[in-house]
């Protein structure tokens, strides 16, 4: 009997497997195997989250290295993968007509024409364009008709193997699609990142897509020869999934969307920006997944309740200012657990609503919009309506109120439909106090500030306090302590000055004059009058060493940072130096630009522990001695507690014939000055010259193993 608007036939879930056909038996009147539709769907859930890093790490050097690229680049995920299940759900739906199935291949034809996926260069950023708008663009010309084929493959063949059988069990597929995404992600650090190039992974990507189309254009057109089987009664036909309950499937979703986001943005902050740390948030995200709708009841509300209690208060006591400098490690296992179990209560409750199947294209349409909503919200939302990272303040405390939706809404419930019973007073009483503690502690955090604000880049504060003044020894003799104003991008402090007129020039923070970009300015600075290269604002505390007759350009990729060292900070206005910015990434600007002849070339434009790595290749290295006078120095900071990034300007350094030296200075609070490791690198006289005096040591003789490319990096190996 023919559906009404091509629905489908109501079917029963089953466990029991069917063995996989022959070959010759594809074009028989029996349907195609369980196998066949099994390892379609898996190669295109791996290739599907196989491109995320991949491509995610091939446009990360145009965009200055930033987290927020990860962030865009998820949003683009979601609403192409919303895209993709609406594309499903209506193909399903007009599926009697042979055309559907030959606009499908036509699709996988049209994908295979678009290979390789690699970027191009003129999709490079000018640095004036809104970063996020211009990611989009190049991820949709890029990629965007491959990933969108690949995000309809799961519904739509799951649907195809509903209609070629009486009973099935499609919804285990979702599972089989959500391993093998797990399994690309965890292979991409692990087998791929380290082993291959930049060049080879597109290739080979490309090349297992094709494969991909193959197999699923080969499906489209049998099923296309085959007869659907139809239910063997209508009058089972199960009814439209209430609006109530389709709210519901959304917002599961975009609760389980906004923590995944939220969290990266998190634990990111102060790791390098990096595929293989934002892979550990994303792959406990599909875990959740795969756990709640393999179909053996992982998910126990009574119990994933009690630990999401436990999850939602110690996270929510996590992000208060005090535990800020806190060891990142702890803080990782806490969020990444409260991520997973948060997971499991979305996921596993999105499980329970699944609806029968001839509404499983509408149940995963709604959840892919669920997850599209999320990520709007997190990668486009929050950087323009907060001024700090709280859009993890908001996912906890929508979480605590689906708890209550949930409880309120199932008849299965204890508390369905209680009002006044103690347990629901309890419950609500708890997520009112979990909402309080999240806005006072989003209140501290803001309190103390004179400044504050949040672009794409990151969000960036200035507060004013005091340091401890220098004493001569005798506690009797200290003077007033010191007031200063320090400059914040997310937890890591990127400026220091001293507020006192007579003391605003003096350098602090990690560019004291023993430092190794102080010492290679104060002795290359005794031959005359210097040009100085600096790639990475921050305060402008570097502007401190300039003298009438020196030239001082900084490169920043942030325009918010420029607009904070010239309106919260004075070292640029004070400097008698002559001063220019240039707006946009370091690298992009230097290669428009003519050797600039610099004396001394600071590169320190990490923000916390976070590294841009485009900036430690030897194309950049390349790049950076083109710009140098044959006799300069160039500085490189590289204080991390997470990355030994010794071995890799060793290694660079070696790769043009140039020594390095490594230069490191202690914590001086009187003197506002931060603990230090700078690398300053040149020819054999002129680096003597410019670090004499210091306690650097030569470093050993550096390993070839550990030379970054712009087609080849791996931190793995220098992970301390």
């Amino acid at each position: 009997m023919h559906h009404s608007r091509g629905e489908f036939p109501v079917t029963q879930d089953r466990n029991a497997s069917e063995p996989p056909l022959p070959a010759t038996e594809l074009l028989s009147n029996a349907p195609p195997s369980k196998f066949l539709f099994g390892a379609t769907i898996f190669l295109s859930a791996f290739l599907l989250f196989e491109i995320q890093p991949m491509i995610a790490k091939m446009i990360l050097p145009w965009f200055g290295g930033s987290a927020a690229v990860w962030s865009v680049c998820l949003l683009f995920f979601q609403v192409v993968l919303l895209v993709g299940y609406l594309y499903a759900h209506v193909l399903v739906r007009f599926s009697g007509s042979p055309a559907c199935r030959w606009i499908h291949v036509a699709l996988l034809a049209a994908g295979i024409v678009t290979l390789p996926v690699m970027p191009q260069n003129s999709w490079k950023p000018l640095g004036s364009e809104d970063p996020a708008v211009r990611i989009l663009l190049l991820l949709l010309v890029t990629i965007g008709l491959p990933y969108f084929l690949l995000t309809a493959t799961s519904p739509l063949l799951q649907a195809w193997y509903v209609r070629t059988r009486q009973s099935g069990a499609p919804y285990r597929f979702y599972a089989l699609s959500n391993a093998g995404s797990l399994v690309a992600l965890l292979s991409y650090p692990v087998l791929i990142e380290p082993f291959f190039s930049r060049s080879h992974q597109g290739w080979g990507w490309s090349a297992a897509f094709v494969l991909f189309a193959l197999l699923c254009g080969a499906l489209a057109l049998i099923l296309g020869s085959r007869p659907r089987v139809d239910a063997q009664s209508p009058s089972v036909a199960s009814p439209h999934p209430p609006w109530t309950t389709q709210l519901l499937w959304v917002a599961l979703a975009a609760c389980a969307s906004i923590l995944l986001l939220a969290v990266t943005n998190h634990i990111s902050q102060n790791i390098a920006a990096v595929p293989f740390l934002w892979i550990l948030p994303l792959s406990l995200y599909l875990l959740s997944l795969i756990l709640c709708f393999e179909g053996h009841g992982w998910y126990h509300r009574g119990f994933f309740l009690r630990l999401l209690g436990v999850a939602l208060g110690g996270m929510a006591y996590a992000v208060s200012p005090s535990f800020a400098n806190m060891p990142l490690t702890p803080l990782i296992a806490l969020f990444c657990g409260g991520l997973f179990v948060c997971c499991m209560f979305c996921h596993g409750e999105l499980a329970r609503l699944k609806p029968p199947v001839e509404h499983l294209t509408l149940f995963y349409l709604l959840f892919s919009l669920g997850g599209a909503l999320g990520a709007v919200f997190v990668a486009l939302l929050a950087p323009r309506i907060f001024s700090g990272f709280y859009e993890l303040h908001f996912g906890l405390v929508l979480c605590a109120a689906l708890v209550l939706v949930v409880l309120r809404s199932d008849p299965g419930s204890a508390l369905y439909k209680a009002r006044w019973q103690p347990d629901w007073l309890i419950l609500v009483g708890l997520a009112c106090a979990l909402t309080a503690s999240l806005i006072v502690t989003a209140h501290e955090s803001a309190s103390n500030a004179r400044f504050r604000s949040r672009n794409f880049y990151g969000a960036l504060q200035v507060v004013d306090t005091s340091v401890a003044a220098e004493s001569d020894g005798n506690p009797a003799s200290s003077g007033p302590e010191a007031r200063v104003r320090e400059l914040f991008n997310g937890t890591i402090k990127h400026g220091i000055q001293f507020l006192e007129p007579a003391r605003r020039r003096e350098p602090t923070s990690y560019y004291a004059p023993d430092s190794g970009v102080g010492l290679a300015l104060r002795t290359s600075g005794a031959k005359g009058p210097l040009r100085v290269g600096v790639i990475g604002l921050g305060a402008g505390t570097l502007a401190a060493y300039g003298r009438a007759g020196d030239n001082y350009t900084f490169y920043e990729i942030n325009p918010l940072v420029v607009r904070v060292a010239n309106q919260q900070f004075t070292f640029l206005q004070d400097s008698p130096a002559q001063i220019h910015i240039e707006l946009g990434d370091a690298r992009l600007s230097l290669e428009r630009e003519l050797p600039q002849n610099f004396d001394v070339l600071a590169v320190d434009a990490f923000s916390g522990d976070s590294i841009p790595v485009h900036l430690l290749t030897r194309e950049a290295f390349a790049l950076y001695f083109r710009n140098l006078k044959p006799d300069g120095v160039l500085c490189v900071h590289i204080s991390n507690r997470y990355l030994n990034l010794q071995p890799v300007l060793e290694a660079a350094a070696a790769s043009f014939g140039k020594q390095s030296m490594l230069i490191f200075n202690d914590k001086d609070d009187p003197a506002g000055v931060s603990v230090a490791s700078w690398m300053n690198v040149g020819g054999p006289i002129d680096l003597a010259e410019a670090n004499s005096g210091t306690s650097g040591k030569t470093p050993a003789k550096p390993l070839a193993r550990y030379l970054w490319t712009d087609d080849y990096s791996s931190l793995f190996r220098i992970l301390k």
